[in-house]
């Protein structure tokens, strides 16, 4: 059965718990007026996405680190995967909560497109699909995550089509290439979750014993994880050849865009798209073989310059779209 269910809430409905924020991100270039709290993994593909896109536009942002394995700091929500987002709106007094890193960017991308929309009433157009799948877990879709939303009225340019696109793509192939590379044997999976842990500050976050056995409880279960992953999503036998593919299939669309992103002379959202999932394994042994394999090292560092430069600025009213039919 399908039932269409609304992620906004308050913070009685929610009944978040208080928990140690692991990093205050600053920006002295936010004027967005919004208080942003992400609930992550460091070393999740779809966190690090978010993370991108919000370091690129310059919003400041709390950080909690989510215990990968107990998931304790996000027990209050319904919703139990990360990323998730709290935004207390700008009245200051309504929280929202923001689910899915799709439908989180597309969310935040309408906001900066026209502030006189509210994020409660922006996120009303984004509504959940819940559904239960073939073994009866409760899952949600948004079938409207990659399209940006506001009150005008206008023609959906070829440009933003394409941008649609890719971003679909990083979802539905690049992201799936990464598990089963990182955690491709027992000593990269154990590699990878040491990097994690670095990369996450875990020492300071969850204290030694909790760090460790996250570490080495991990590190056993996603071996195994990536083995199934392999099958399901159909990659080759040896697994870097795919992870190649989709790495030399998103520089030829670069390339052919003619420009230095997918967006030009800046990154769109599909290049933070691709950017933020490939940052996740940046550090592990796959990405060094990556970029000793394809050409898409320029393009990742050129990014990688302008999100730490927070060097996005507010989309032109040209860039806006209409209202998406669904």
């Amino acid at each position: 059965m399908l039932s269409t269910v609304s992620a906004a809430s308050s913070k009685e409905q929610l009944s978040i718990p208080e928990v140690k924020i692991s990093r205050s991100i600053r920006s002295a270039t936010d004027s967005s007026g919004l208080q942003l709290t992400l609930y992550q993994y460091q070393s999740c593909p779809f966190c690090c996405k978010v993370r991108a896109y919000l370091d690129y536009h310059g919003f400041s942002y709390d950080v909690i680190e989510v215990n990968s394995v107990t998931q304790a700091e996000i027990r209050w929500s319904k919703y139990r995967k990360v990323p998730i987002l709290v935004c207390r709106d700008q009245d200051n007094r309504t929280l929202v909560q923001l689910n899915d890193s799709s439908l989180i960017v597309s969310l935040l991308s309408s906001y900066l497109l026209n502030r006189s929309e509210s994020v409660t009433k922006l996120q009303s157009y984004y509504p959940a699909i819940e559904t239960k799948n073939s073994r009866g877990k409760t899952v949600f879709e948004f079938p409207n995550k990659y399209f940006m939303m506001h009150g005008e009225t206008g023609s959906v340019t070829d440009d933003r089509k394409e941008e649609r696109h890719w971003r679909q793509w990083t979802d539905g192939v690049l992201v799936h290439a990464l598990s089963p590379n990182i955690y491709r044997t027992p000593a990269e999976s154990l590699q990878a979750f040491h990097h994690f842990s670095d990369a996450g500050d875990w020492q300071n976050t969850f204290g030694t014993p909790k760090r460790l056995f996250i570490i080495y409880v991990g590190a056993a279960a996603m071996y195994f994880v990536g083995r199934i992953l392999k099958k399901r999503h159909n990659l080759k036998d040896d697994v870097r050849e795919s992870l190649y593919d989709a790495c030399r299939e998103w520089s030829v669309a670069v390339h052919n865009a003619g420009g230095k992103f997918l967006g030009g002379d800046r990154p769109n959202l599909a290049d933070l798209a691709v950017y933020g999932v490939l940052s996740s394994i940046d550090g592990c042994n796959a990405f060094e073989d990556v970029k000793q394999h394809t050409d898409i090292a320029r393009w990742f560092f050129a990014v990688k310059k302008c999100v730490a430069a927070n060097a996005g600025q507010p989309m032109a009213s040209s860039d806006r779209l209409a209202l998406p039919a669904v």
